[in-house]
């Protein structure tokens, strides 16, 4: 796993020293993803610069060096990824009288580009990855992201300049980059917990959307198209089900698991994997432990019982042989790592699943540099609860006659919200109820498709506009309602819409950003295109069964250990927040919630933020999404603009904090 950043200037040829300056000032803040190498290429007379950071994984030898010029002298490659499937698609070209002067993917990648074509080679390649690939024949510039984005890639174009990189830090060094932000994104930010693509929250920046390319042409015109459309590939597999019966089913997803584990584990670099104690991650270290005996499995664990999973991943170990390695969250260390955070993710981002993560990555890097991990699965099988409390209230609402709906969003619009709000803070009683709440809630549910009674259930704040004045009058984005017509069963459309904003916003970035701030590259083998699309072609009753999900992957786990170990409800991976606000975040939190500090940063409604705050610190409602959202946000925007407002931004990479 690696970074790259480049630019090109469109109106002119480039200057060195000059333009060499900022390009290895760019690349220079992407060193914790690439930390063994650092290399420039330029193409002068076309205004292109292009560079690179190496996490060395597959061949480390200079042989595998980027940015990597093809054997043609045609194509220039920056590539972060893995192409799991390198090894056939090199016997393939080899047959075809192709040499290669490496062993590792990326120079695989690029003739397999230069021999097939870049979009011929985009429906061979299975893998995670995020590219630029310069055509110095034609001067053609194309960014490429892979199909589920796993891999990241920012553009932004400004005036006669495009500056694309992996993450946006790169862009700071850039003359003409002026960072600010964009008021949809905050607002988004606010509702979500993170900003959705192809936002991001820097005015004028965009992520490539998943399974997108983007090409620069010689004239300057940018054009954009999907190669891979999650959407139509699911209605395509839904359209043609299964006909084989469910023990076929079973042993032909065995298998192809397997063989996605298998492919995961092939690097030059020490490998291992993480382990929670839960379905996904337990059934990965079963099929990676008859692979590979001899991995090490990571855990990390609270000191709060209920929140701690350490003794059901070391049980889970031991059972499958795996060297185990545990360790448990230091309480008075999370106020430096939480203030590390802004410089890990640069953007706000509000899953605060990814203290723990950070501190996992960080603590299995110290062991290996490539680890296997469980993500995907909720998704794909409805493992969340928020599809069983979004079909519930939906299901609910129906039975109100249609007429009826109208009523009462009228009579909702007539309730005095703030005056319910006023009493809530002199009555404590009335406080727990968050009447006002439930009343917007409720009104902006009725009526409304089942994708956005999902968007009420998981938001972290329903109104935005209620604490940031600039987001009123916004339309609502992110959510995408009706995603898909032709899938008829509700569970599979909410999935669908999950895969599509959720998996690669939050989850994915929240994996790649903690795994390569420290180095380290994460695989996730329910994430390969093989195992999507054949999901997509099962019947509901394997992926799931009334309110338990994951009923293939149960039966597959249940092959190898004794339910005892894996079977128990459902936590997740998140820490016990509400505590931490009110115990050693409680600093932290009085400093950034200061009237001053919300007004330099918003404009907040500083009455209602104090408010959340007095309501969470007394015991009266857990606040902890609310908290953790606006106090992410401020630590972001204080790291970036500094306390004043003013420009303030860093391009030194992640500042390390010790576990």
């Amino acid at each position: 796993m690696c970074g790259l950043a480049g630019f090109r200037q469109l109106d002119r040829p480039l200057l060195l020293p000059q333009d060499e300056r900022v390009l290895r000032a760019m690349v220079r803040t992407l060193a914790h993803r690439g930390p063994d190498d650092e290399a420039l290429w330029w193409d002068a007379a076309a205004g292109l610069a292009l560079g690179f950071r190496r996490l060395a994984v597959l061949d480390p030898s200079p042989a595998a060096r980027q940015p990597m010029v093809s054997a043609c002298g045609r194509y220039v490659l920056a590539f972060n990824g893995e192409i799991y499937n390198y090894r056939e698609l090199r016997r393939e070209l080899e047959a075809r009288g192709h040499r290669f002067r490496s062993q590792g993917d990326s120079e695989v990648l690029l003739e397999a580009c230069a021999h097939f074509g870049l979009e011929a080679t985009l429906e061979r390649i299975s893998g995670m990855f995020a590219f630029a690939l310069w055509d110095r024949r034609t001067r053609r510039l194309a960014l490429v992201r892979d199909r589920l984005g796993k891999k990241p890639l920012y553009w932004a174009r400004l005036g006669e300049v495009l500056l694309f990189a992996s993450e946006p830090r790169a862009f700071f060094p850039h003359p003409a980059f002026q960072p600010a932000r964009a008021p949809e994104a905050v607002a988004l930010y606010l509702h979500f917990g993170y900003v959705p693509s192809p936002r991001s929250i820097f005015r004028g920046v965009q992520r490539l959307a998943p399974g997108t390319m983007l090409v620069l042409e010689a004239d300057g015109r940018i054009r954009q198209r999907r190669w891979f459309d999650l959407v139509a590939e699911a209605e395509a597999a839904a359209a043609t089900p299964f006909a084989a019966d469910d023990a076929e089913l079973e042993e032909a997803f065995a298998q192809l698991l397997a063989d996605s584990v298998r492919r995961r584990l092939v690097a030059d670099v020490p490998v291992g994997l993480f382990l929670s104690g839960g379905i996904d991650s337990s059934l990965m270290a079963t099929l990676a432990a008859d692979a590979a005996p001899d991995l090490a499995a990571f855990t990390l664990g609270f000191e709060d019982p209920a929140f701690d999973e350490g003794p059901q991943a070391a049980a889970i170990a031991r059972a499958l042989g795996l060297a185990h390695h545990l360790r448990r969250v230091a309480p008075e260390r999370l106020p430096a790592l939480v203030e590390a955070l802004p410089a890990v993710f640069d953007e706000p981002f509000a899953d605060a699943s990814a203290l723990p993560t950070l501190q996992l990555c960080r603590f299995a890097r110290e062991r290996v540099v490539v680890a296997l991990a469980g993500d995907g699965g909720d998704e794909l099988f409805g493992g969340y609860r928020h599809y069983a409390d979004a079909m519930r209230l939906h299901r609910r609402l129906r039975l109100l006659p249609r007429p009826l709906h109208h009523l009462a969003r009228h009579a909702l619009a007539l309730l005095d919200r703030e005056l319910v709000a006023q009493l809530g803070r002199r009555l404590p009683a009335l406080a727990r109820l968050r009447l006002d709440e439930r009343a917007a809630k409720l009104a902006a549910v009725l009526g409304a498709a089942p994708e956005t009674v999902m968007r009420l259930v998981v938001a972290h704040h329903p109104s935005p506009e209620a604490l940031y004045p600039l987001a009123r009058g916004m339309p609502p984005v992110g959510f995408r309602e009706g995603v898909s017509r032709r899938i008829r069963q509700l569970p599979e459309r909410l999935q669908l819409l999950d895969q599509l904003t959720w998996l690669p916003d939050d989850i994915l970035v929240k994996v790649d950003r903690t795994s390569m701030s420290c180095g380290l590259e994460v695989r996730a083998p329910l994430l390969d295109e093989r195992v999507v699309r054949f999901v997509w072609r099962l019947p509901p009753r394997l992926r799931h069964r009334g309110r338990e999900g994951k009923v293939l992957l149960r039966r597959l786990l249940a092959r190898r250990l004794p339910p005892q170990l894996w079977q128990r409800p459902k936590r997740g991976f998140s820490p016990p927040l509400h505590r931490w606000l009110r115990g050693p975040l409680r600093p932290l939190v009085e400093e950034l919630l200061e009237p001053q500090s919300l007004r330099a940063a918003g404009p907040f409604d500083v009455a209602r933020v104090r408010r959340l705050w007095w309501e969470h610190r007394e015991g009266l409602v857990d606040r902890r999404f609310e908290l953790w959202n606006l106090l992410v946000y401020l630590l972001w925007y204080r790291r970036v603009f500094g306390a004043g407002g003013g420009h303030a931004a860093t391009t030194r990479p992640p500042a390390e904090v010790q576990d």
